[in-house]
């Protein structure tokens, strides 16, 4: 068990160790442009994919009721 203890608090030192000194982290203004960058372009991918379906259903089901009269 002290075997396994030991390991745990090595492994949250290197952890620690390795976030605060070895990781480069963005500046906060660039985390804040590719952030809304990531946004914008995820509700433009989503409004087109949602008008396409749409389209697509809205076709789709035009002609099956044409085909069933």
């Amino acid at each position: 068990m002290a075997n396994f203890v030991a390991k745990v608090r090595n492994f949250l030192a290197e952890s620690y160790d390795e976030l605060v000194h070895k990781v480069t982290w963005l500046k906060y203004s660039t985390l804040q442009n590719q952030t809304i960058l990531v946004l914008v372009a995820s509700l433009i991918f989503a409004l087109i994919i949602g008008f396409v379906i749409d389209k697509g259903l809205e076709e789709g089901l035009k002609m099956w009721y044409k085909s069933t009269k």
